[in-house]
């Protein structure tokens, strides 16, 4: 857990779908920084913001200028991991912001600075496959952090996974409100908020109907 995302969890919080991530790391447009070759397969918190990046991008812009856009980004001395960055559509163009704010043009006129935010990459935005959550809270009562658990989904203000809430409650035996019984600082509509998060992952999904 604290050591990376697997896949179900980095679909939703990235908004990217397991056949996309599959694509991206076979084609190299991002490689998991965990291990590319880990079972189960790993992402970082860092692995998810640089795909919400991408994901982000693909409502205006084709996969294949995304891609130049990435090639470009050496050549413009743009080197650390993609999380590093954000990229930011302008409509004719894609920037790549660092974290000190200023903005690298990285695709229709290579080289230009230009001042941008990284807010929207973080919130909630529209994508072809529907809603992306906010990475900080894909939920509510739910919050992700890069300095605790890895970037795993824990209750708002603890480091109470998300994942142990929702085991607990998604058979019936123990009910939101009994939840602080085992976890005080959990709140009923926190324990909802993790079954809910929970149920969109595609394995638990998965898992559920097949019981």
């Amino acid at each position: 857990m604290g050591d990376g995302v697997p896949v179900a969890e980095t679909s939703v919080l990235s908004g990217a779908s397991v056949s996309q991530l599959h694509n991206w790391r076979r084609t190299g447009l991002l490689i998991p920084e965990v291990d590319a070759y880990s079972r189960p397969l790993l992402y970082s918190f860092r692995d998810i913001l640089a795909l919400r990046s991408v994901v982000k991008l693909r409502e205006t812009k084709s996969l294949q200028k995304i891609r130049r856009a990435f090639a470009n980004m050496p050549d413009q001395d743009l080197t650390e991991h993609p999380s590093a960055y954000s990229l930011i559509d302008t409509g004719p163009s894609i920037l790549v912001v660092r974290s000190d704010g200023a903005a690298v043009d990285v695709l229709a006129h290579p080289g230009q600075s230009i001042l941008a935010t990284l807010a929207d990459i973080m919130g909630a935005f529209e994508s072809d496959r529907g809603p992306v959550v906010d990475l900080r809270h894909p939920r509510p009562s739910l919050e992700v952090r890069e300095q605790r658990l890895g970037g795993w989904p824990t209750i708002e203000g603890t480091r109470v996974p998300f994942d142990v809430i929702a085991n607990l409650t998604a058979d019936g035996s123990v009910s939101a409100e009994e939840v602080s019984n085992f976890y005080p600082a959990v709140s009923p509509a926190a324990a909802l908020d993790a079954l809910d998060f929970a149920r969109s992952l595609p394995s638990w999904s998965e898992a559920e109907n097949a019981a």
